[in-house]
This record gives structure tokens, sequence and C-alpha cells, in this order.
């Protein structure tokens, strides 16, 4: 069935939305080519004008270049970090959290005390035992693209085993605990920030030139009652950045 445009965005919105959410969520992976001007016209019913302007905006956003005999291809895994927003709704949609070619190692899987910060986080005592998972993703050449740590109430291991264990978990940690526990999650946050890396964190992502900048961000997932489910922290190169897209609210 051929797209159909809505009314309550401008069609160029809703035509560059739906081809950066496919890009973001790895539907259209690195070298994938995206349609053309006259494609894009032909299957929203646009002017060829709105679709030139559609994939201008992915080129600015760096996901898309022009390649000489292949016309516009997706280019975006050097710079593109993908989110936990992205992650957590990619695996909803398509039933995976990495795009195609990234791959995480779980380098840990155990239970700690829980440092302040992740206490406040979880609304737990400072010092309560907590699940602490750590991961590096690795892009399609192989290289750490990023870390992240995710945190959890300890009680969720006796009906989650999966997250004391050392093995990713197909689906994600959400999709675990809600099958598992029946605990959904319903609304996210993410905040993002920058600072300058470790050694232990340039290391991790295979820096080598010092001192290095880092994107930072620290995520929570809640459920209906805006309990924490998971608590995150994750770094990722400083010269990598994430795609929010967002409208006006309308009445």
């Amino acid at each position: 069935m051929p797209p159909e445009i809505a009314h309550s965005l401008p069609p160029y919105m809703q035509v560059l939305n739906h081809l950066r959410d496919r890009i973001v969520s790895g539907r259209l992976a690195e070298g994938d080519t995206v349609p053309s001007e006259r494609q894009l016209a032909a299957d929203w019913g646009i002017s060829r004008a709105t679709a030139a302007k559609v994939l201008k905006e992915l080129r600015h956003e760096n996901l898309v270049t022009p390649k000489q005999g292949a016309g516009t291809v997706v280019t975006s895994r050097a710079t593109l970090h993908h989110s936990p927003a992205e992650r957590f709704q990619a695996a909803e949609t398509t039933g995976r959290i990495y795009p195609r070619g990234h791959y995480a190692k779980i380098l840990s899987a155990d239970i700690q005390a829980a440092p302040e910060r992740v206490a406040l986080a979880l609304g737990l005592e400072e010092g309560a035992d907590v699940i602490r998972r750590q991961r590096v993703t690795f892009g399609e050449d192989d290289t750490p693209v990023s870390s992240s740590t995710s945190w959890f109430a300890a009680e969720l291991g006796e009906r989650v085993p999966q997250l004391l264990r050392t093995e990713r978990i197909v689906g994600g940690t959400p999709k675990a605990i809600e099958e598992h526990a029946g605990w959904s999650w319903q609304d996210g946050q993410d905040l993002v920030g920058a600072r300058v890396a470790t050694d232990e964190e340039a290391e991790l992502l295979g820096i080598t030139e010092r001192p290095a900048a880092l994107l930072v961000g620290y995520n929570s997932l809640f459920d209906a009652e805006g309990t924490v489910i998971e608590y995150g922290e994750y770094i990722t190169h400083g010269d990598r950045y994430t795609c929010y897209a967002y409208k006006r609210p309308r009445d």
C-alpha cells in the first residue's frame, strides 16, 4: 500500500519524518539508496520541489549523501549515535534494538550497592542492592561506538534472571521486564550533555587522542505511575550526534 499524506502536519514534514525514522531505526542501512525526488513525488503525491526539500534536509542532517551512479544513499553510521529513546522505539516497531551491522557486548551483569545518583534515580536508599549491566556497542567496522550502563532494582533479578547474565537480551531489557515481570514502560526521559573523557572511558571507546570530548546521556524509563523501571547512563564519541524530531503542540 503506498504511503498517504495526512493533514495534521505539512507534507514536507511527514515525508521527512518517515525517511528519518527509517534511517535512525536501521530499516534503511548504511549504503542503502533512498527514493529519488521523482519517486518521492510519485509515492507521496507531492511536488518535485517538496521532494527536493526533503532530501536537502536529510543531507543537512548528515543522514544521506549523493553518490554518483547510485542516487542518494544513507551515510549516517559514522556520525549518528542511537540514543536509548531510539533503541527502545526501534525495538517496539522492528523487534531489533540495534540497526543492522551494529551489535553489543555485555561486559558485566551483577548486583552492586547503589551509588547516590542511581539510588535517587530509582527511588531507593543509597547503598541498596541494584543490578548493574554494562555494555559496549560496536559499529559495522567492529569499532566501539558507545558504552552504556543500565541499573535496576535488585528484586527484578528473581523474575528476570536474564538481567544478571552477560548475554545480550534479544528485544532489549524493557521487553524482558515486561514479559517476565509484567512491568511495562510508558514514558522515557533523556538528559544529554558533554564532558571530557576519563582515561578508562577513552580506552573503552578506542579513543587515542587526548583530551577527548564525550557526548554523555542519562535516561530513565517510567511506568504509568511514574516509577522508574530502568535508569541508564551512556557515553559516545564527541563528534557524534543524536537526532530528535518534535512538533509544535496543536489544539
